[in-house]
Formats: structure tokens, C-alpha cells, sequence
């Protein structure tokens, strides 16, 4: 069986097929551990800058440092937002379902969820490294809650998968 038999295939996969489901629930998985082992890692790394206190010196504030850092952790918790809504849009979800099929949906659904889990893991690191650099941990604390705003806000919820499959594989009435 060759490469292009198998993609042609994962394609054409029925839906309501035990397939169709192994493969939504090995995607959403795979999602859902990224982002949870995200989650985990910022509450780590707020609990690593609490223990670094004794060890950080606070240095003079630097209004530059500080007005940048903000303003990149607000670019990036309101870009994982528009990008979320962008790479969620209905109509890119069913041109995508009808080129690609079950799979590139579902492909889709868990590359974006990894995708702005990543930009929350982003927004920690930004927060931590300016801990580093300035000695004050709050610094890693806000960005820590944002990101978790993040996170939260991009977790798959697997009913919201399946509701997705069923929407954008149902037949559409207008073609027949």
C-alpha cells in the first residue's frame, strides 16, 4: 500500500468510523497532555522565581525593560486570542474538511491548540527571563497568570472536537 493509498484514505475516512474517532481521540491526546504539561511547567517556573527570591538581586527599575516586557505578553496573550478565532473560523474549517478531510481537520484543531499553548509558554518565559534580568519576581507571576489565562482558554474540550467532526463532515444539502 502505498503513501499516496494511505493519504487518499485518511482523506476520504467516514466520519462515524471507529477510525475517524481512534484518530480525534489520539489528536485530542496529544493536545491536551501539550497543554496541561504547559500549564505545569508555568506553575513550576513561578514556583522556581518564589524559591530564587533570596538569590535575586533587585536592580534599579528600568521603564524601557518594563514597557517592553508588558507590551510583548499583552501582543502575545491577545494574538493567541485573534489567532485562535482566525484559525477556528467556520468557513476555513469546512474548505479545510472538504480539501483535506477528517484528518486535516482534526490536524488543524490540534496543530492550533499547540500553537497557542505555545505562545502561553511564550508569555512565562518572558516573565521569568525578566525576573532574571531585574531581580523582581513579579515579573514571572503576572505573565505566570496570564499564561494561565491562556492555557486555559485554549484547552480542547474533546465534546468541542467531536461537535466540530459532526459540523464540518455532516453532507452538505446544497451540493446534492
Amino acid at each position: 500500500m502505498g503513501r499516496s493509498c494511505v493519504a487518499a484514505h485518511l482523506t476520504e475516512m467516514d466520519p462515524t468510523s471507529p477510525e475517524a474517532h481512534a484518530e480525534l481521540a489520539r489528536r485530542h491526546k496529544a493536545a491536551a497532555t501539550t497543554v496541561l504539561g504547559l500549564l505545569v511547567a508555568t506553575i513550576l517556573l513561578a514556583v522556581v522565581a518564589f524559591l530564587a527570591r533570596p538569590y535575586l538581586t533587585e536592580k534599579p527599575p528600568n521603564l524601557p525593560l518594563d514597557m517592553a516586557v508588558r507590551l510583548i505578553i499583552l501582543v502575545f496573550g491577545l494574538g493567541a486570542v485573534v489567532w485562535r478565532r482566525t484559525k477556528f473560523q467556520p468557513m476555513r474549517l469546512q474548505d479545510i474538511t472538504g480539501l483535506q478531510g477528517v484528518t486535516g481537520l482534526l490536524r488543524t484543531l490540534e496543530k492550533t491548540t499547540v500553537q497557542i499553548a505555545l505562545l502561553g509558554a511564550a508569555i512565562t518565559a518572558i516573565g521569568f527571563i525578566a525576573t532574571l534580568v531585574t531581580g523582581n519576581d513579579l515579573y514571572t507571576y503576572w505573565a505566570g497568570a496570564i499564561a494561565i489565562v491562556v492555557l486555559v482558554y485554549c484547552y480542547p474540550t474533546k465534546s468541542s472536537w467531536v461537535r466540530a467532526l459532526a459540523r464540518f463532515t455532516q453532507p452538505n444539502p446544497e451540493q446534492s
